[in-house]
């Protein structure tokens, strides 16, 4: 697994900190890791339904 530093509004981490808390995930690592997935496989079935790009918006 490859390390990755990255930068979050403090009331994201705070939010993901409240869901280790309550045992929905063993740690924010996870929590992250989770997220990612979830992005990566809504954008592959957005690739099947069309080929239109998410704009992303700055927090």
């Amino acid at each position: 697994m490859e390390r990755v530093t990255l930068r979050i509004p403090k009331q994201q981490i705070e939010e993901v900190e409240r869901m280790v808390e309550t045992g929905e995930f063993p740690n924010r690592s996870e929590a992250i890791r989770s997220a990612v997935r979830e992005m990566l496989n809504e954008q592959q079935v957005e690739g099947r339904e069309s080929s239109t790009k998410r704009s992303w918006a700055k927090v």
